[in-house]
């Protein structure tokens, strides 16, 4: 990495973290070792070692957790991001037009107004166009 440490603008900028993280990559030649398949079980590995600070706990308690052990879980999502990053560049995606272009869909699947408040998955909203069925 350069000399200079980088502002927050830089360290937000998903270009700037995945370079970084290709950088860290290739300085250890550890590409040969990141096929799809091997990312993609690290990513469920690391978000398993995420879940673990939860499982068994209320939504009070996981609040506490987080908490308690900030540093810890914000590694873990860290791990996550990384592998994620480096998958996506790996693959020749942009991360930020797949996560936009989801965005968009969802906007469809779940309109605001339909939506608000309810944990329903977008199948089972009752939309006003069914009524006319």
């Amino acid at each position: 990495m350069k000399d200079k440490a980088p502002d927050s603008s830089e360290t937000d900028s998903i270009r700037f973290l995945t370079q970084r993280i290709q950088e860290f990559v290739a300085e250890r030649e550890w590409r040969p070792f990141h096929s799809p398949k091997e990312m993609s079980v690290a990513i469920v590995a690391e978000a398993s070692e995420l879940l673990q600070h939860f499982v068994w706990k209320s939504p009070g308690q996981s609040e506490q957790i987080v908490c308690q052990r900030r540093d810890s879980v914000a590694d873990e999502i860290a791990d996550i991001a990384i592998l994620l990053l480096e998958l996506t560049d790996n693959l020749g995606l942009s991360l930020g037009e797949i996560v936009c272009r989801k965005l968009h869909q969802n906007e469809s699947r779940y309109p605001a107004d339909l939506v608000r408040g309810t944990n329903l998955k977008y199948n089972e909203l009752s939309r006003p166009s069914d009524a006319a069925k």
